[in-house]
């Protein structure tokens, strides 16, 4: 595992890249011939290009930090890997996986057994909120694949319920989360109880210099498939601000878009579980249709939640920064971050959703007169820029300001813009007449 070399040495804001070699088909990859079907019945068909960059250097049991944007195939890098270096004879743990939230977790758990379908590979989720009694009868059993939270699977290699013997590699996905102060300790008590030899892989969106150095003392010359903090990229999500000025003119403006923006399926976030809940009753008050999810519901209750809107019979799920790592949900084309993040690093985790794979997507922040800082920051922080709306919907006092003709023709533009932007393509010149008015 670890020797204390290889990135005390890496300059603050100068990390790079050290290894560029890259493998641009699956089939060149040498996969088994049964993971190799897997991948293509998952709907793959050429490698992203963190997969094209990280399968091969984890396959060949290199240590690697690897950092990529939300929805550009994170999940698949680790879960390829980690099935072409299983013996599926060997019933016991070979892989552990870690994730910082029990619903991530649950996804990783569902992409490896997608993709391991044809390998005779057991995945097993080992998540709190869950039964300790199913997980150790689970883990009895011997699946190949672990795949949890921090606590959890911390307990369960203290009880001697999970072995680690056979132990090849640990993943932890969303490293820059899961190594942050509240799981820090946690993580390492369990390098502490794994083999010397195990091989160590971190993924990340984003990737600070503080994390860097923490992963020194647990990785062993690790290659570094790294995007530097100018190049992280939001391409193929339209982002958009509207200045609320107040915090109280927020919902008004959220009913306003609500009814104006036909969308497949959006996520709103909020920063607190308190606001979630608050948000819930006033919309549903409102005659909308919102589901809620925060992480002072049970399991079972979230599993519903998640479960529903994945399959679209809930289009809007109000959310904290739970669901901002990693969750997969193809539908979503649209974000709205009622509350701005409160750390800049968690902005590109929360409007990866709208754009993933490539897809079109847009974002729309509120932001009040105390939010515009934080905004400038993220905008330098990622090197992009969040325009303001076309129209800025603001309730009453838009309507007050432009007269009720022009605020619908501005709502009318505001429709079409979005729809262009998810759409690509060019706006129709019979809105061009309207432009004068958003300036």
């Amino acid at each position: 595992m670890a020797d204390g070399k290889g990135l005390e040495d890496v300059p603050e804001g100068q990390i790079e890249s050290n290894y560029d070699e890259t493998t641009d088909s699956f089939d060149a990859m040498n996969l088994k011939a049964e993971l190799l079907r897997g991948v293509y019945a998952y709907g793959f068909e050429r490698p992203s290009a963190i997969q094209q960059r990280a399968i091969m250097p984890v396959i060949k049991g290199h240590d690697v930090i690897a950092q990529a944007q939300s929805g550009t195939g994170k999940t698949a890098t680790f879960s390829i890997s980690v099935l072409q270096k299983l013996d599926p004879n060997i019933k016991a743990c070979q892989a552990l996986i870690l994730a910082p939230t029990r619903e991530l977790a649950q996804q990783i758990q569902k992409v490896v057994v997608a993709i391991g379908d044809f390998m005779n590979v057991e995945c097993h989720a080992c998540i709190g909120g869950t039964s300790v009694r199913d997980d150790m009868k689970a883990l009895q059993e011997g699946p190949q694949v672990v795949v949890g939270t921090p606590g959890r699977v911390q307990d369960m290699i203290q009880r001697r319920v999970l072995k680690t013997d056979h132990m090849k590699m640990f993943v932890l996905d969303e490293a820059d989360e899961m190594l942050s102060r509240g799981f820090t300790e946690q993580i390492y008590d369990i390098f502490q109880l794994l083999p010397q030899s195990t091989q160590v892989v971190l993924l990340s969106a984003t990737m600070p210099q503080d994390v860097l150095e923490v992963t020194t003392k647990f990785m062993r010359d690790p290659i570094r498939i790294l995007v530097k903090k100018d190049e992280l990229t939001l391409e193929g999500i339209k982002q958009f601000y509207i200045a609320v000025e107040k915090e109280d003119w927020k919902l008004d403006t959220l009913s306003d878009l609500y009814e104006t923006v036909t969308i497949t399926q959006a996520v709103i976030f909020c920063n607190t579980r308190r606001k979630v809940d608050w948000l819930t009753d006033k919309l549903t008050a409102r005659d909308f249709t919102v589901s809620a999810m925060h992480g002072d519901m049970d399991q079972p209750q979230r599993d519903v939640i998640m479960k529903e809107f994945r399959s679209g019979s809930s289009r809007v799920l109000i959310a904290t920064d739970l669901l901002a790592r990693g969750i997969d949900v193809q539908q979503v084309s649209l974000v709205i971050n009622y509350d701005l993040p409160a750390n800049r690093e968690n902005y590109i985790h929360r409007i990866g959703r709208g754009g993933r794979f490539g897809r079109k997507g847009v974002a729309i922040n509120f932001v009040t007169a105390e939010d515009v800082r934080m905004m400038r920051e993220i905008e330098q922080f990622y090197s992009t820029q969040i325009e303001e709306m076309p129209m800025n919907v603001a309730g009453k006092s838009r309507i007050m300001h432009f007269g009720l003709t022009k605020y619908r023709l501005l709502m009318n533009l505001n429709r079409f813009d979005l729809s262009i932007d998810l759409q690509g393509r060019p706006i129709s010149h019979q809105y061009q007449q309207y432009a004068p008015l958003v300036h």
